[in-house]
């Protein structure tokens, strides 16, 4: 009598079949989570640009500067007592990787955040520099960021 190893090739097809239905069902998932990521990713930057906005507009207070510069672990340029939508003023202020941030001239000037992963457009937040008064009025932070648009 022959000892016979090894599997027989109905079982082999029904392991394919089976790995086939779990592979469908797992990719459409992992293709939402990946738009789930993008999406916190763009919210935790609007977070950190409102702290960011708030520690440089508090240092400028502290100091007395209303148009100048500030020092938070490093240079950063305020503008009404807050920073700047420029490379040196809330780029500098957040020191940013993962994102291509545009900065518009204005009036009123803005800095674009939109993460390098991808994601439609409106998959960003757009920090609008703060308005001289009186009174002076504080930055805007729009966060534009939808689970459809970051896909």
């Amino acid at each position: 009598m022959q000892n016979q190893n090894g599997f027989t090739l109905i079982e082999m097809v029904v392991v394919i079949v089976v790995l086939g239905i779990l592979a469908a069902i797992a990719v459409p998932k992992f293709i939402d989570l990946q738009a789930d990521a993008r999406l916190s990713t763009v919210n935790g930057v609007a977070g950190a640009i409102q702290g960011a906005s708030a520690l440089g507009h508090a240092q400028a207070l502290v100091d007395g500067t209303v148009n100048g510069n500030v020092n938070m672990e490093g240079t950063v340029v305020v503008v009404n007592g807050y920073p700047a939508a420029t490379v040196t003023g809330i780029g500098a202020a957040l020191n940013l990787d993962g994102f291509t941030v545009t900065y518009a001239v204005g009036p009123p000037a803005t800095a674009t955040f939109v993460p390098d992963s991808g994601g439609a457009a409106g998959c960003q937040v757009v920090y609008t520099g703060a308005a001289a008064g009186p009174p002076i009025v504080a930055p805007i932070i729009n966060n534009t960021a939808t689970l459809a648009n970051c896909q």
